[in-house]
């Protein structure tokens, strides 16, 4: 996924409306207006939702007789949530390891009145 694509999409889910299409499309296809009945707004307001998920590459509309189902597409929520979990795997090995130094009994850290000291922790032998 590029970036561009996915800037769209964490874009698009920013709006709690369209996150919550996104979770109601999760339980199957959907038409415009099954999807804004539980919503006190125009058909037309829920159609420009979809399409701002429609142009993030979220969800797709296909013709089904005379129905235009939503549907979502599960591998491009897969590709944003690897990204996410790539970026929380980091984050948590660094407060890992960063949790390690703390409680180890010798470390003590640069000395913050020696301006030779530098950001790198240090062990004493």
């Amino acid at each position: 996924m590029d970036d561009d694509t996915l800037s769209r999409a964490f874009a698009a889910l920013a709006d709690p409306t369209r996150r919550d299409l996104v979770s109601r499309l999760t339980l199957g296809d959907a038409t415009v207006g099954e999807l804004a009945a539980p919503y006190a707004m125009s058909l037309q307001a829920v159609s420009k939702h979809i399409t701002v998920l429609e142009s993030a590459g979220l969800v797709t509309r296909r013709r089904d007789a005379q129905r235009r189902p939503v549907h979502l597409d599960a591998e491009v929520l897969g590709e944003l949530t690897r990204w996410i979990d790539r970026h929380r795997i980091a984050a948590e090995a660094r407060l890992t390891r960063l949790d390690a130094l703390l409680h180890d009994p010798d470390f003590h850290g640069p000395d913050p009145h020696d301006p030779s000291s530098t950001d790198t922790p240090e062990r004493t032998p």
